[in-house]
């Protein structure tokens, strides 16, 4: 594995250029065969991992936040944030199970998601203004992230990929704007 792969992606990079480190590549002794090349598979993996990482990151964010907020809107941004933190946990899901389908192992660990994700952590505990704007740009980010996939998604005529990114950038996006328009007068 090149030393590059352990650098952090920045908002320039596509996400399929991130390399898994965990991907043992076609599942031993019964190779796949689903009308998508292994070296394209491995590259829409890869992208899907670094898009896991967002999405565990943002996932994490939300629930923190969720268990931390307090002020004069509490109430409706712990019940918001709550709605939110569901979703998100259901999606981590099929992203991992789809990265399986393609045949390569998901990242599992905080380690890999720390390498992964271009979503940022956050250290202690903001303001409820301030965990919106965070979640804001989480939710932008891990739209990016998603988009970034597209051109390689289709041109390996990955259909199911591409739904899983469609759903995911719709979910993304309305999120970031709701959680926007909660900061405007």
């Amino acid at each position: 594995m090149a030393k590059s792969s352990k650098l952090k992606r920045d908002s320039s990079t596509s996400a399929s250029d991130k390399p898994i480190k965990s991907a043992p590549g076609p599942e031993a002794g019964f190779p796949i065969n689903i009308g998508i090349s292994e070296e394209d598979r491995k590259s829409i993996a890869n992208g899907l991992s670094a898009f896991l990482a967002d999405s565990y990151t943002l996932y994490m964010q939300t629930h923190n936040f969720h268990w931390n907020v307090k002020g004069p809107m509490f109430n409706t941004l712990h019940t918001m944030f709550m709605q939110q933190y569901s979703e998100q946990w259901t999606a981590l899901d099929q992203i991992a199970e789809r990265i399986r389908a393609l045949g390569f192992a998901a990242p599992g660990t905080y380690a890999e998601y720390a390498r992964l994700a271009s979503v940022k952590e956050v250290e202690g505990v903001p303001s409820a203004d301030n965990m919106i704007r965070i979640l804001v740009k989480a939710q932008e980010t891990t739209a990016r992230t998603a988009r970034s996939l597209f051109a390689l998604v289709d041109k390996a005529e990955d259909q199911p990929t591409a739904d899983l990114l469609t759903q995911r950038l719709d979910v993304h996006e309305k999120t970031a704007w709701m959680l926007r328009s909660l900061l405007e007068d």
